[in-house]
């Protein structure tokens, strides 16, 4: 089994309101994010959210989904990461973390992520514009108990360093692996460029 795990604890500190309630064509911006995961060969999906769930349970009201609140409403990356690990079925046998502010990740490349998976076996697989590493990234069961336990202060940057031959890059052809929505002027580049039919 194949789970996808999207990140949506965060608090919008440097939007100053709700970034994943913020519009994206049709939807909020959490509900397109959620439909490309679901839309991709994974079996489970399980979406982080602030332990206040910060209207992101009303916004994917109606999906396929299981909802894990984060305890530490000030915690990070790796907070919500280790929070979504520890739901998980045991017979997951890797996850695909998806960043919830990433309204431009498609099914596609969520496919391409689990197809590499299968067909080699590494344990973690990272898309790659140009030569920089993006996400989001898919991690092999084996890796999650590490994860529980270490990189603190670095995040899953530090098990990619830690385990480079098992690391498998798939190259893409557009950046927006690299982009996510922190602040007003990301959101309004990411509406004109899905709202024009552009990935980059």
């Amino acid at each position: 089994m194949i789970c996808g795990l999207i990140l949506a604890a965060g608090r919008s500190r440097r939007m100053g309101v709700q970034k994943l309630l913020l519009p994206i064509g049709d939807r909020a911006m959490i509900a397109r994010v959620a439909d490309a995961v679901l839309a991709a060969p994974v079996e489970r999906v399980f979406v982080v959210t602030a332990h206040s769930g910060s209207g992101v349970a009303e916004a994917l009201a109606g999906r396929s989904i299981h909802l894990v609140p984060n305890a530490d409403p000030n915690g990070d990356m790796l907070s919500s990461v280790r929070h979504g690990l520890r739901a998980l079925p045991h017979d997951c046998a890797a996850a695909v973390v998806v960043l919830g502010d990433q309204p431009e990740v498609s099914a596609e490349m969520l496919t391409l992520l689990v197809r590499t998976f299968r067909a080699t076996g590494a344990g973690i697989v990272v898309p790659v514009y140009q030569c920089k590493r993006g996400h989001p990234l898919l991690v092999a069961a084996r890796y999650h108990a590490e994860i529980l336990e270490r990189y603190d202060g670095i995040g899953l940057r530090g098990l990619l360093n830690a385990h480079p031959a098992d690391v498998m890059e798939v190259e893409v052809d557009t950046p927006s692996i690299l982009e996510d929505v922190d602040v007003p002027e990301d959101y309004r580049r990411a509406v004109t460029r899905l709202k024009t039919g552009q990935r980059s």
